[in-house]
């Protein structure tokens, strides 16, 4: 057994040993919780009901109330049944069912039917799911049936009787106590600051008295604190956290307003740092990058989203908390991550892809990451979270993070090891007599296996024509680095859209956009291979793409200089 299966053997076991602890304290101190002030949020009455900033789709009402009911990728026909007693398709397809974000759909229908409809199945859950046990009660899924029924109250309540309406609010109110309870065995994550935005909701829209609605307040802020860094990145650094968490605080400032009641500051500061943040992830196709996690972009949502934000605000360009560069010349943009993984409790889905880069040109991508399948895609995530799936370095074949493929089913799969130490280094060259800007950076997460170090530096000209970089193997731990393979492969996988040819020396090849422009790459002489690629972020699902590689052998040829340039419109 290798010195490092011996250590992540080690790791896997005080991570598994920690978190059953907290859940073991959690579930023990409820009980205690459960007797004091703090754990009773009762709700007596419904005072506001929260926007609701999703999309919404009327048609889904119809398919809702034929008794078809889609989430996650998975279909799954009633007949006539409660869904709620249904085989569920997939754990995200019941999240999905549970969670009750479908209820936007039957409201934006306006119909006496949709809203009967809805009433009926929120009575239905009470029925069939109104104990605490499985899925229904997971913290995650718990907070988002808080906030949808909240959100969705005019329509769940409009023609109900008043039996009707007591019964709602003594399941609202349960639900809240148990939530309350719940998250002191919560795991570190984002469902932690999601149950605390729902009990937010909770106290202000049920009119709860000044105490609640103050420990509420506080609650939210001791998790934004801990969750928001202070760039405006959340700690988990998936691009889409941020566009479902400023989903839910916009609506939640604007119930604090309504109701007169001060909200927390690191409400208010969370907000306006991570509205720039969002938009340094953003390219000129209005999608965001493909870091984390981050799938298919919710282009609706991102645009209500940022038509909260002043016009004239500017993205990010140097993240250092968070971990990522944006480097940006007329037209031509390169999103670059150069941070560390998140820690563990924030890793379950983020990837290994230190010191990788998406580029674009104007509304058209170029290079990007694979991306995350989206939810129903399971036997791809792992495969799109490895280094290979990133255009960035790999080395011997082998990712710069490792995951848990084994463990509790409580544990997920977060990252074991990684890089530790990134160094990073903005350039700004705008008054040499070649202007331009760049970062240079290097990683470690190769140095356990095979005692090398991952380099990498990259420039964009002030005029946007050139990116140019350099990918460098040095060697940190001589040793490990003079046994076995020296292989590497430095990738660059390619948008669907990007139309290639190869040149006839195999030293170059042509990409043309679907806006009419061109551009060439070259690695400095080294041979350019073209090889297949998977695009997993596409809308309508995964598509087949293409990848640029140069291979090496780091112990003979330890660098590699590439470039892309735009070729001039005829």
């Amino acid at each position: 057994m290798t010195t490092r299966v011996t250590a992540d053997r080690w790791r896997l076991a005080w991570l598994v040993a920690r978190l059953g602890l907290r859940r073991s304290l959690g579930a023990l101190l409820a009980p205690v919780r459960a007797l004091t002030p703090s754990g009773k949020p009762a709700a007596e009455r419904l005072v506001v009901a929260p926007q609701d900033l999703r999309t919404t789709d009327p048609t889904v009402a119809n398919d809702i109330y034929a008794g078809y009911f889609a989430f996650a990728g998975k279909v799954v026909a009633a007949g006539g049944r409660s869904p709620f007693q249904l085989e569920p398709a997939s754990t995200a397809w019941a999240e999905g069912l549970m969670g009750f974000g479908w209820l936007r759909h039957l409201r934006a229908a306006e119909s006496a039917l949709a809203r009967a409809n809805a009433r009926a199945l929120v009575d239905d859950w009470i029925a069939a799911c109104g104990r605490p046990r499985g899925i229904a009660w997971e913290t995650g899924v718990m907070a988002r049936r808080l906030m949808s029924w909240l959100s969705q109250s005019p329509v769940i309540l409009d023609g109900a009787d008043r039996e009707f309406y007591r019964k709602f609010l003594r399941s609202l109110s349960r639900q809240a106590t148990r939530l309350q309870k719940q998250l002191a065995r919560t795991e570190d994550g984002e469902r932690r600051l999601l149950g605390a935005i729902a009990l937010a909701y909770v106290a202000l829209c049920t009119g709860a008295g000044p105490s609640a609605q103050k420990r509420a307040s506080r609650q939210l802020a001791e998790e934004l604190d801990r969750q928001i860094l202070p760039d405006g990145g959340h700690v988990a650094r998936n691009p889409r956290v941020l566009v479902d968490l400023l989903t839910d605080l916009l609506p939640l400032r604007q119930v604090y307003a309504n109701q007169g009641v001060e909200p927390p500051r690191a409400l208010l500061n969370g907000i306006d740092r991570m509205m720039p943040m969002l938009r340094m992830f953003r390219h000129g196709d209005g999608s965001l990058a493909l870091f984390n996690g981050m799938s298919v972009t919710p282009l609706d949502t991102l645009v209500t989203l940022l038509a909260y934000t002043d016009a004239r605000s500017q993205a990010t360009e140097n993240a250092p908390h968070t971990g990522f560069q944006r480097l940006q010349a007329r037209g031509s943009l390169v999103i670059m991550d150069v941070g560390p993984p998140p820690p563990q409790a924030f890793s379950g889905k983020a990837h290994a892809g230190c010191l990788s880069f998406e580029f674009s040109d104007g509304p058209c991508r170029l290079v990007v990451n694979c991306g995350a399948p989206p939810p129903g895609g399971d036997p791809w995530r792992q495969m799109a979270r490895a280094t290979a799936a990133h255009s960035t370095v790999t080395v011997n074949d082998t990712s710069s993070c490792r995951f848990v493929q084994e463990g509790p089913a409580f544990l997920g799969s977060p990252i074991l090891a990684g890089p530790r130490e990134v160094v990073v280094e903005r350039q700004d060259q705008r008054d040499s007599d070649e202007p331009s800007i760049g970062v240079a950076a290097s990683h470690d997460g190769y140095k356990e296996a095979f005692g090398v170090i991952h380099a990498r530096r990259i420039t964009l000209a002030a005029s946007g024509d050139r990116l140019a970089g350099e990918d460098a193997i040095r060697i940190a731990a001589e040793t490990a680095a003079q046994a076995g393979p020296d292989h590497f492969a430095v990738r660059f996988h390619l948008h669907p859209t990007v139309h290639l040819d190869r040149g006839p020396d195999g030293l170059s090849v042509r990409l043309a956009t679907p806006g009419g422009g061109a551009w060439v790459f070259e690695a400095g002489g080294m041979p350019v291979s073209v090889e297949e690629s998977i695009f997993f972020a596409a809308p309508d699902g995964a598509r087949r793409s293409e990848q640029l590689v140069v291979h090496g052998a780091y112990r003979s040829e330890p660098v590699v200089r590439w470039s892309f340039t735009r070729e001039p419109r005829g």
